[in-house]
């Protein structure tokens, strides 16, 4: 599992959010300054929070965003996975996202990165925003 800037910036800004309660709508501007991340950037990733349920919007002057769960109901885990697939290290260990690939004919190689797909995907799937909050 390697994280692409979206799901850092996701993560960045849904603590930001989390920071400010789920009934104060905050800006793009704010958060994106808040966190230093590029504004026309942020846009886009807070659309795909928001299309996965994660985000509520309103538009006009006071608009903005704010979180559409409760931050103990949001683990890392979901975040990372919806923008960067699999937290497998290889696909062929991977539980939702499973292909086959060539490290299959050694199955301690599988042995080992199953240990440590089990041990990533536990980490985040137990950390929640409210446990860094």
């Amino acid at each position: 599992m390697k994280l692409t800037s979206r799901s850092e910036y996701a993560l960045l800004a849904l603590l930001f959010l989390a920071r400010h309660g789920s009934e104060d709508l905050v800006s793009v501007e704010s958060i994106a300054k808040a966190q230093g991340i590029p504004p026309k950037f942020l846009e886009q990733i807070l659309l795909t929070l928001k299309r996965a349920r994660y985000l509520r919007s309103s538009k006009g002057h006071h608009g903005g965003y704010a979180l559409a769960k409760a931050s103990d109901k949001i683990s890392l885990a979901e975040v990372i996975r919806l923008f960067d697939g699999a937290l497998a290290p290889t696909e062929s260990v991977s539980v939702y996202f499973f292909e086959h690939t060539p490290i299959e004919k050694e199955k301690n190689l599988i042995k080992v990165f199953r240990e440590i797909r089990n041990y990533v995907s536990k980490k985040l799937e137990h950390t929640t925003l409210e446990d860094l909050i």
